[in-house]
């Protein structure tokens, strides 16, 4: 590799924060026409990394350079001026401008001292074309949908003539054929010459895509590897030890139904929906996107409305479109969106964690805080969280500690029946194991669990049972031992009949 070929090289990079090392002594480095993946569990320290490339944090220690040259990045312009685009997982839109105004907002070309909207959408339409997304530089961005939020955050970078782009998670919400999409995209922006920083979880993609691979764990960085290397060794260098089962299911002896859903019916949106979840059992809910899983589950959890059915906790009805009736008679909900939905992300651990059980810790109106900094410590400590301590804010946690703080909230509430929406989404590998381990703790005291995933390896690893749903209806259920990724995608694309293939409950 000749010096011109390398765009973008880190050595010995230290960053510190109260009471935490994010990062010791990592180097990494970037060349012309790559795809470099950048490898880690969750709060090993690859979010500190790119934030000192886009200029939202400088090192305490080590340096950077760009094209040979030692350079100082002390802010996002910083950034930009060396060829550094940087494409987060939450995405930096404005959704109430348009596309265009969102690709060039702050650099609008101007003609006698106004915008050239003309201009600037005409450029706009050439970067879109050049990303292959079909998209009309006027439309809303809160119009579209998350693969072409994502293309224009692609065409945004081309638009600062980016040398560098880092992609964080970029894949984590896109269907697998928005996946080969990008995957296009990425392959032609590295023919042009473009070096990229590619941040994933699923191990799949890394050979697919990528040309060499950085690991780093707690803080440093442990090995520079080929994209070809087996995943059994990308594993071992990112937990430092091997993971001889990946979904580590230990089944428990089921008992009675817990949870009873019969003839559960949204017009529109679902019909006729029937299954029990046993205690000590989980249940995977499976089917393409759209095909009803989340609607059918906030429905039992009283979050959204229904027309017709019935909800049943051990044997006695709740009442539909009520949340707190839900969790009074035991369930729990785990939402898809964890950040938007399960978590407070402006307060503490503790007090996250303390969220579900406020109300019983509650006496003449107030609250016993030394009960709950109790049980919170206590909860904590038993799942493992990894952070400074109960008063950490929780949007400073990783993914798979943030998961935990919301499974956490729901063990505390001694919950008998808990929905995981996509419990493992975004998360490493190992911390997924640690996430499976609590479930098998959960059903071996007894609890029912009903886990919906898009990731089919994960329920046919993790499930007792298998539903799987198609246009809103249960299309058929299926045995552990015979449900197989042929057998889930076969009722996943079919057209359901009134009844389930293999009956309905046990």
């Amino acid at each position: 590799m000749s010096n011109a070929d390398e765009l973008l090289r880190i050595e010995g990079i230290r960053k510190t924060f109260p009471g935490v090392v994010a990062l010791d002594g990592v180097d990494f480095d970037l060349r012309r026409g790559e795809v470099h993946v950048l490898l880690g569990e969750n709060g090993a320290g690859k979010s500190t990394l790119i934030k000192m490339l886009s200029g939202a944090y400088t090192p305490d220690a080590g340096r950077i350079l760009a094209g040979g040259e030692e350079v100082r990045i002390h802010g996002a312009q910083d950034s930009e001026r060396l060829g550094i685009a940087t494409i987060y997982q939450e995405f930096n839109l404005v959704p109430d401008l348009t596309v265009a105004e969102n690709i060039f907002l702050g650099r609008q070309p101007r003609r006698f001292g106004m915008i050239d909207r003309k201009t600037m959408e005409a450029d706009a339409e050439v970067l879109l074309e050049r990303v292959g997304v079909n998209v009309s530089p006027r439309a809303r961005v809160r119009e579209l949908g998350i693969a072409r939020l994502q293309m224009v955050e692609i065409a945004k970078a081309l638009s600062l003539n980016a040398r560098v782009l880092i992609m964080d998670e970029p894949t984590a919400v896109l269907t697998s054929e928005e996946v080969e999409k990008l995957f296009s995209i990425v392959r032609k922006l590295r023919e042009d010459g473009v070096g990229i920083v590619f941040i994933t979880h699923h191990l799949e993609e890394i050979a697919a895509l990528g040309d060499r691979v950085t690991v780093i764990r707690d803080g440093r960085s442990v090995g520079q590897v080929p994209a070809s290397t087996p995943e059994d060794e990308l594993v071992r260098l990112m937990v430092g030890r091997s993971i001889e089962q990946q979904y580590p299911r230990e089944r428990a002896d089921t008992g009675a139904a817990l949870l009873s859903v019969e003839g559960l019916t949204r017009d529109g949106v679902f019909h006729d929906v029937s299954f029990q979840v046993h205690a000590g059992e989980v249940v995977g809910i499976a089917g393409l996107v759209g095909a009803g899983r989340t609607e059918v589950v906030r429905a039992v959890f009283g979050a959204d409305p229904y027309d017709k059915g019935t909800v049943k906790v051990s044997g006695a009805s709740i009442a539909k479109y009520d949340v707190n009736a839900a969790m009074t008679a035991g369930i729990g909900l785990i939402p898809e969106d964890r950040k938007g939905q399960g978590l407070v992300l402006g307060a503490s651990v503790e007090e996250n964690l303390g969220l579900v059980t406020m109300r019983a810790a509650t006496r003449a109106g107030l609250v016993d805080l030394k009960r709950q900094h109790e049980a919170a410590g206590w909860i904590a400590q038993q799942l493992g969280v990894r952070m400074a301590g109960l008063g950490q804010h929780v949007r400073t946690l990783s993914g798979g500690n943030q998961q935990k703080v919301v499974i956490g909230k729901w063990l505390l509430a001694e919950t008998k029946v808990l929905i995981l929406d996509e419990p493992t989404r975004g998360i490493d590998v190992g911390a997924k194991v640690e996430i499976y381990q609590l479930i098998n703790q959960l059903t071996a005291a007894g609890a029912a669990v009903l886990m919906i995933s898009s990731d089919l390896p994960e329920v046919l690893g993790m499930s007792d049972r298998v539903l799987v749903m198609a246009q809103g209806r249960i299309a058929g259920e299926l045995a552990a031992d015979e449900a197989t990724q042929d057998a889930v995608m076969a009722l996943a694309v079919s057209t359901p009949t009134t009844e389930p293939e293999a009956g309905r409950g046990r």
